[in-house]
């Protein structure tokens, strides 16, 4: 429901925060690509901005079978091709495992206040993070303040380290 200045606005104060993360420690960055359709938050900027920051950006592919993930690293020459669900995904490129990434930015419907998130519902990003390292940085991006609680948990879900939404 919000219009094109409303999320343009909400848009620059996410960026603005990301701008200002602290990415010295940062060498791989997995990031969505927008999905128009939903109105997600345009990750072309960001996708951008981390270019220039020398950073190498890794995007997903989905496995239907299994709900799965696989990455790909994305640059300048990752063809593209349109999922069934209307998701733009790698169809080449170099594969990066879990393990390599330093900071994964999620993408969210809603999270709490405890940093849950609820997403799509496929599972997808909950077997995705369950195989990430420890240590690596988890930021979901949303255009909205996050509920108090979210009630409906389950075992598998995962706190991400931070949300970034609008201030």
């Amino acid at each position: 429901e919000l219009s094109n200045e409303e999320k343009e606005k909400l848009q620059q104060s996410i960026y603005q925060q990301i701008f200002d993360l602290d990415l010295n420690h940062i060498k791989n960055v997995h990031l969505f690509l927008s999905l128009q359709k939903f109105n997600e938050i345009n990750t072309q900027p960001i996708i951008d901005y981390l270019r220039n920051q020398n950073k190498k950006i890794i995007i997903s592919k989905c496995n239907f079978n299994d709900n799965s993930l696989s990455h790909f690293y994305f640059d300048e020459n990752t063809r593209l091709a349109i999922n069934k669900f209307g998701v733009e995904e790698p169809i080449d490129g170099q594969q990066v495992f879990e393990e390599e990434l330093d900071l994964i930015f999620v993408p969210l419907l809603i999270s709490d206040e405890k940093n849950f998130r609820v997403g799509y519902g496929k599972g997808f990003y909950d077997k995705f993070l369950a195989n990430c390292r420890k240590d690596a940085k988890k930021i979901g991006i949303n255009f909205f303040k996050p509920l108090q609680e979210i009630e409906d948990l389950d075992s598998f879900d995962i706190s991400l380290d931070n949300v970034i939404y609008p201030q």
